[in-house]
């Protein structure tokens, strides 16, 4: 019986560790100036830019600086109280990073769904996942490859802003896009 008992917490503690997940490296997207991960420098110019490419457009229409000025510089969707619906505001900033997935197969995204702290724990880990595979199909929508992304639901859990009043909350009602290896 006791060698019985050993057995099952020995299997017990091995299932426990195998389902543990891997940490994910996170990836900034490429900046003005620098090399796209897994693209080659066509030009033969050291160090020239390649955010048109990034931005799958002309990097001349597109500008020097769209990386960190333009809508992939914003990686942040926030939403309405109790809703998890894209607002019209954000379709830039969704279809800039679609362009950019679907232009590097390589690239990956995690979308991490949050909400403000009213209501339950589990009714706002559901609207941070709902806020998240809202994301998730606006981008899937545009082109980009389901296995480029994955999400998660924080909940309440990762307050961007502490405080107890309507501006602190707008800004906990989002979902972070954020680059992963």
């Amino acid at each position: 019986m006791k060698r019985i008992v050993s057995i099952a917490l020995l299997i017990a503690g091995a299932a426990l560790l195998s389902g543990c997940p891997k940490k994910h490296n996170v990836v900034e997207p490429p900046t003005a100036g620098t090399q796209v991960p897994g693209s080659s420098n066509t030009t033969g110019t050291e160090g020239a830019s390649t955010s048109g490419r990034a931005l799958g457009g002309d990097a001349a229409a597109q500008g020097a600086n769209a990386m960190t000025t333009g809508p992939l510089a914003k990686r942040i969707i926030y939403f309405d109280f109790d809703k998890s619906e894209i607002k019209p505001e954000f379709a830039d900033t969704v279809s800039a990073h679609a362009r950019n997935l679907t232009g590097h197969p390589n690239l990956k995204m995690k979308l991490e769904g949050n909400t403000d702290e009213r209501g339950t724990r589990e009714y706002n880990i559901g609207l941070g996942e709902r806020r998240a595979q809202a994301v998730r199909r606006a981008l899937m929508l545009q082109g980009v490859a389901e296995s480029q992304l994955t999400t998660v639901s924080f909940g309440a859990e990762r307050p961007a802003v502490e405080g107890d009043d309507e501006a602190a909350w707008a800004q906990n009602r989002r979902v972070e896009m954020v680059y992963i290896q």
